[in-house]
């Protein structure tokens, strides 16, 4: 992978936008996985930047908080994270990221691109509530009743929010680089 600085700077202000919004975080009392802000991060990343920048983006991201960067929720991060209840969705973002960008490199309709992008989440809730299920030791169902059920509604709210910011902000910067060339 060929990055020329300008590709790399961005990434990195996308993973820092992930971070920042990893710390609008709500613990809920039934379940170790917060509701926050981080998804809408990855969406709106991918969406903007596309499947390579934004499933780098997202990469970085999981690796600075791997390492130790407190980049996750509650200004958290360690491996420990990574592999603990909530750490399957975390894993999953630069595969969803990756998934996402495709999507919007396409020239879709609305219905389609939300389909898609839906399916995006499915995949990182599959991910995320296999991992919570194993590390907790808690059945699939319970998982799926902690883990998935409760973020649905806001999460699909989030996902429409990233679709049509991140579209129209992706139609401009396409637009910008047209004119400059």
């Amino acid at each position: 992978m060929n990055l020329k600085l300008k590709e790399m700077t961005t990434a990195a202000i996308f993973t820092a936008l992930t971070a920042i919004l990893a710390q609008i975080s709500i613990p809920l009392p039934f379940t170790p996985v917060p509701i926050t802000f981080q998804i809408f991060a990855v969406f709106i990343s991918a969406i903007i930047l596309g499947s390579k920048l934004g499933a780098l983006s997202q990469l970085v991201y999981v690796l600075l908080g791997a390492i130790g960067a407190p980049v996750f929720a509650n200004f958290t991060g360690g491996l420990n994270i990574v592999l603990g209840p909530s750490g399957g969705y975390l894993i999953s973002y630069p595969i969803i990221a990756f998934i996402i960008g495709k999507i919007s490199e396409k020239e879709l309709s609305f219905v389609k691109s939300i389909m898609g992008l839906i399916t995006a989440l499915i995949l990182c809730y599959t991910i995320g509530s296999l991992q919570l299920a194993f590390v907790t030791k808690m059945t699939i169902g319970k998982s799926i009743m902690v883990g998935i059920l409760p973020f649905i509604p806001l999460d699909t709210i989030k996902v429409i929010l990233a679709y049509i910011l991140g579209s129209r902000v992706r139609v401009s910067l396409i637009k910008t680089s047209l004119t400059q060339c």
